[in-house]
C-alpha cells in the first residue's frame, strides 16, 4: 500500500521543505507563491514533486495536489506541520487494520489557543460530529475520493471569499456520498505556531462568514446550530461583541447564503 503527503503553502522554500516537515513519504508540494514553477527531487528515497503557482485559494491549492496524486493512501498536510518519525506507515497500518474505512482522521499536537479537537478513543464521525477536524488530520483512500468526485470548496479557506470551514465541507461531502470515516487516538506529528492566513479576530466579517458557512453545512438547522455554537464558545467569541451583535450577525450570513 502505497502513501502521499499533499502539502499546501504559501511562498515554500520548496529545496527545504521535505526536510523541515520531516516528510517520509512520497509528496506533493502546491505552493501559492508569484511564478509558476515545477521541481522535484529525491529526499531520503521519498520522491518530492513541487509545483508553484501564480495564484491564492486553500482549497484550489488542495484540489491541485489532489488532482496529481496517485498513491493509495493521501494525507492532506499545511507546510507548518511537522510529522514524526514513522508517521507514514503508522498511516498505513491504520488502513490496513481498518478495511471498511475510506477515511481516517489522526491527531496533531497543536498550541492550546488552536486546538479544536483532540481524539482519545476511536470513533465513527457523522454529520453532526464532523465540523471541528483540521485537514492536516485528514487521510483517505484516494481511488475512493477521485472515483465519487469529491474535491474542496473553492469558496471557504484562506485565500477564498469566506474565511474557513473547507475542511468541514470537503468531510460532510465525503459523508454525502457515503464514504466511512473514523477519528483514530493516533498522534502523527505537530503543527507549528505562526500567524494565521485568514484569522484577524472577532470581527464582522468572521461572524458573517460563520453564517454562511453553518448555512452550507446545516441548511435549515442553520440557526439552532449558531446559537450552539456561540453559548458553546461565549467566553472566547464574545471578547470583542455582544452576544447580540454576534447573532446578528450570524443570521445575516445565513439569510444571504
Amino acid at each position: 500500500m502505497t502513501i502521499q503527503t499533499l502539502v499546501s503553502g504559501v511562498k515554500v522554500n520548496t529545496e527545504s521543505v521535505a526536510e523541515t516537515m520531516n516528510l517520509q513519504c512520497d509528496s506533493i508540494i502546491i505552493n501559492q507563491c508569484d511564478k509558476f514553477a515545477y521541481s522535484e527531487y529525491d529526499y531520503k528515497g521519498s520522491r518530492i514533486r513541487c509545483f508553484s503557482f501564480e495564484e491564492r485559494g486553500v482549497g484550489l491549492s488542495r484540489n491541485n495536489a489532489l488532482l496529481r496524486a496517485d498513491a493509495d493512501i493521501i494525507l492532506f498536510s499545511d507546510d507548518d506541520i511537522v510529522y514524526e518519525d514513522g508517521y507514514a506507515e503508522r498511516v498505513v497500518k491504520a488502513f490496513e487494520t481498518r478495511p471498511q474505512a475510506d477515511m481516517l482522521l489522526f491527531n496533531m499536537e497543536v498550541e492550546a489557543d488552536r486546538a479544536t479537537y483532540h481524539t482519545d478513543s476511536e470513533m465513527r464521525i457523522h454529520r453532526w460530529n464532523c465540523g471541528r477536524y483540521p485537514t492536516y488530520s485528514f487521510a483517505c483512500r484516494r481511488e475512493c475520493i477521485h472515483k465519487k468526485n469529491i474535491t474542496f470548496n473553492l469558496l471557504f479557506g484562506g485565500g477564498a471569499k469566506y474565511s474557513n470551514g473547507e475542511d468541514s465541507l470537503f468531510i460532510q461531502e465525503c459523508l454525502k456520498k457515503g464514504l466511512k470515516i473514523y477519528a483514530l487516538p493516533i498522534n502523527i506529528g505537530r503543527e507549528v505556531k505562526r500567524p494565521s492566513t485568514w484569522f484577524e479576530g472577532y470581527t464582522d466579517k468572521f461572524f458573517y462568514d460563520r453564517g454562511v458557512l453553518y448555512r452550507y453545512l446545516y441548511g435549515r438547522l442553520a440557526t439552532p446550530m449558531a446559537l450552539r455554537f456561540l453559548i458553546r464558545h461565549k467566553g472566547m467569541l464574545l471578547s470583542e461583541k455582544s452576544f447580540k451583535e454576534a447573532y446578528s450577525l450570524i443570521k445575516k450570513g445565513i439569510r444571504e447564503a
